[in-house]
């Protein structure tokens, strides 16, 4: 089933020389479907590469959606121009008023920062409150896990002593959740960041439960025993080319960074990423939807409320 997305979305054009089937508003109002909203949180610098990442897997579904997407009312996009936060972005104050069956909070470049010196920190919470109440299931991606994993359960993040960057071998802890229906026993997923959470801070809490780890790169999911909030440390997300990118943008800024693990073909970034963790975003975002969103939120969201 297509996608929904607002007309003249860049990602519209990049997604369909993919053979995915994007569907744009124009054609989607003429279908008489109730279709799945969600609305994205898009922190990343680079607006478009992440709309189109995530798009990307929201669209290998057979069930509709609709995207809204939304910015911090705080925060001046350096990377992405005026033009298209306008075109295609709305405030929190002009979202808050609805309900919406799935929400996507990304990551964001602030991880170094304590969560209290971000500057749309106040704001991003109340997001976070909003959502617990008008969300029927959130996804939480890298910096944002942390985030929200701190604000609600009050977890620390801790400083690396060098960048987690590459594709990891993964294991889940249960593999009869629905999350992980067609999982391999072992899966990739890349990873991108400073700091991480541990093991040990999530094991005391009693409404978390850490459900796929891996024995280099830690923690890697974790949900809230309801299934309303997931916590998700890597970026399934990426395409192929994404770590490409960060590690040729960080080496000609002369900044410290080791090649990408498991990630170039012989370990040498002058052959071709090696695509290992497709499969297993898809399964991923397909999961996620069918069982904790389209299966638990009701027809009408005018009735959805849950408790904080």
């Amino acid at each position: 089933m297509p996608i929904n997305v607002p007309d003249r979305l860049p990602a519209i054009e990049l997604l369909q020389q993919e053979n995915i089937f994007i569907m744009d508003e124009s054609r989607a109002s003429h279908q008489d479907i109730r279709p799945l909203k969600i609305i994205i949180v898009n922190l990343m610098p680079v607006k478009i590469t992440t709309e189109t990442d995530l798009i990307r897997l929201l669209s290998n579904t057979p069930l509709q959606i609709e995207i809204d997407f939304l910015r911090m009312k705080g925060h001046q996009s350096k990377n992405t121009s005026d033009v298209h936060m306008k075109a295609f972005y709305k405030t929190f104050d002009q979202l808050k008023s609805k309900n919406y069956d799935g929400m996507i909070f990304t990551g964001a470049p602030v991880e170094m920062l304590p969560f209290n010196e971000v500057t749309y920190w106040d704001e991003l919470t109340e997001i976070f409150d909003w959502s617990k109440i008008h969300v029927t299931s959130s996804m939480f991606i890298c910096w944002a896990a942390q985030a929200g994993m701190h604000h609600f359960y009050g977890v620390p993040k801790y400083l690396l002593s060098k960048k987690m960057f590459g594709v990891f071998k993964h294991r889940n802890t249960n593999d009869t959740l629905p999350i992980f229906r067609g999982f391999d026993d072992e899966y990739y997923v890349p990873h991108s960041r400073h700091t991480e959470v541990l093991e040990e801070d999530i094991q005391m809490v009693p409404e978390l439960k850490i459900v796929s780890k891996s024995d280099e790169s830690g923690v890697n999911m974790v949900m809230t025993n309801d299934g309303h909030q997931f916590f998700i440390t890597g970026h399934s997300e990426y395409s192929r080319y994404t770590l490409d990118t960060e590690y040729k943008r960080d080496i000609k800024k002369n900044m410290p960074i080791e090649i990408p693990a498991n990630y170039y073909l012989d370990n040498d970034p002058e052959k071709e990423p090696v695509m290992r963790w497709r499969g297993h975003a898809n399964l991923l975002i397909y999961n996620w939807l069918n069982y904790y969103v389209y299966q638990e939120t009701p027809f009408n969201l005018d009735v959805l409320e849950y408790e904080i």
